[in-house]
């Protein structure tokens, strides 16, 4: 229930009296009861039950009784264009490079009102799973598609979001991936990149949008493209990101073409640091998890599309053992099909637990390896880290206003929420958000879209799908 105070423009809003509010603090503090006081874009004050001020108002008030109330989660990994492509006959049974290959020549064909469309409905997707901030790494720019057209779909639907100028520089002629039709030119490749760093990256705290240099692969790109990207991404004070260590023909291919790892390859580029993200590390070797640890490079954990694709299980227990900064991450629509980030987390850890004891050492770790709560932070905190983000991804005063509503009262989480509400949100079916604010404004309310109509937004995308493969 919702109830307004005063006729004036919103500046505050309270969230009282949840069931339980997930801080994911330093201490981990989990506030029965508990109530959250929103000013602007940033959180004001929480309180456990029983010790918000009797003579409080605000703006506007949400009655969070029955429901738990979670930071907002971030997702460090996506390519929201693939949308578009869900199902694709041709594509569901393939590896990682069979699957590329069957879906460039369909991508070819993008244009800039698909990635618009595509952007939105994967948007949507998130923020009614809880999702308020995401990554996404887009490396096509067929038909004068700009990431320009990402920017503004994020805009429209009120996102927080990462926006990675990806790319593909080497084709097949000279011993890549993709084909030649698809990679741009390196020069015109930076030029871009710098463009839109200067045009768009806001380094502001509560920032609603920063641009990455992300350059799309080893087997796409050249390794000049690589030391070049991360030359002028540290020189204006940016991120870096790309895909590494995805499945075995990923590490086949750098040890034939470069004679070395993928992270031996990423530390000879300059592709290590904490200003550094790689998504999957599936197959990412002992040294090479102490090469990430010691220098604090990121991970973006994609379990679902590590699965679908069957490129392994990534050791995400002995990375965040070895202390690397781990996030979690949809990956694209094509090879999840999905992109509900609780979901993702509940994903997570189940496969977390499957692949502790499917290691040859790792037999006498049980289930307690992994627990719910472990990978809420890995979805929350984990997610902020990887970004390089301080304001987001737990809640406390002074923190960005995003957060997340889950109604614990519905089917799916009968019994499991009377036991452990925080742990059933992973446990059980994990539900759609009821609300979700991102940057103090309400965007999910009572389960819908504040910002777009939904149903317009899917009817469009589904036509774009079917023009996209010519249907």
């Amino acid at each position: 229930m919702i109830t307004g105070m005063n006729a004036r423009d919103a500046s505050t809003l309270l969230i009282r009296d949840a069931d339980v509010v997930v801080t994911m603090d330093d201490q981990r503090r989990e506030l029965r009861g508990g109530s959250v006081l929103l000013r602007g874009p940033s959180i004001e004050a929480l309180w456990p039950a029983g010790e918000r001020p009797a003579d409080l108002r605000a703006d506007e008030v949400i009655d969070a009784r029955g429901h738990a109330v979670l930071p907002g989660l971030v997702n460090t990994h996506h390519h929201m264009y693939q949308s578009l492509t869900r199902a694709v006959p041709a594509a569901q049974n393939a590896e990682l490079f069979g699957w590329l290959r069957t879906l460039y020549p369909i991508w070819a064909g993008l244009t800039p009102e698909m990635v618009r469309v595509s952007t939105q409905l994967a948007m949507a997707e998130l923020l009614l799973s809880g999702c308020t901030t995401s990554s996404d790494h887009l490396y096509l720019y067929p038909n004068g598609v700009r990431l320009d057209d990402s920017i503004a779909a994020a805009a429209e639907i009120g996102m927080r979001f990462h926006a990675a100028r990806g790319s593909m520089s080497v084709g097949e002629s000279q011993g890549g991936l993709p084909p030649d039709a698809l990679v741009e030119r390196e020069t015109d490749i930076l030029a871009d990149t710098q463009r839109l760093i200067e045009t768009h990256h806001d380094t502001r705290r509560h920032a609603m949008l920063r641009v990455v240099a992300a350059p799309c692969s080893p087997f796409s790109v050249s390794p000049d493209l690589m030391r070049e990207s991360a030359a002028l991404a540290r020189s204006l004070g940016t991120r870096l990101h790309t895909h590494l260590a995805e499945n075995d023909h990923d590490i086949a291919y750098s040890r034939a073409r470069f004679g070395m790892t993928p992270a031996e390859y990423a530390e000879s580029v300059g592709w290590l640091g904490d200003d550094v993200w790689h998504a999957h590390c599936v197959k990412l070797d002992a040294p090479g998890i102490a090469r990430f640890a010691a220098t604090g490079t990121g991970v973006a954990h994609c379990p679902c599309s590590n699965m679908r694709l069957a490129s392994g299980i990534a050791p995400v227990r002995r990375l965040l053992d070895a202390g690397v900064p781990v996030g979690l991450g949809v990956d694209g629509s094509a090879s999840n099909d999905g992109a509900h980030l609780l979901g993702e987390a509940r994903q997570g850890l189940l496969l977390a637990r499957v692949g502790r004891s499917l290691e040859p050492f790792g037999c006498d770790h049980g289930p307690a390896e992994m627990t719910a709560r472990d990978m809420l932070a890995v979805a929350t905190r984990g997610g902020a880290r990887v970004l390089g983000r301080d304001d987001i991804g737990h809640l406390a005063p002074g923190m960005s206003a995003d957060l997340a509503l889950f109604d614990l009262r519905g089917l799916p989480m009968a019994g499991g929420a009377v036991h452990d509400p925080v742990a059933a949100l992973l446990l059980c079916t994990p539900p759609a958000a009821t609300w979700t604010i991102v940057n103090g404004r309400v965007v999910v309310r009572e389960g819908r879209l504040t910002t777009l109509d939904e149903g317009p937004l899917i009817e469009r995308h589904n036509r774009l799908a079917r023009d996209l493969l010519g249907a």
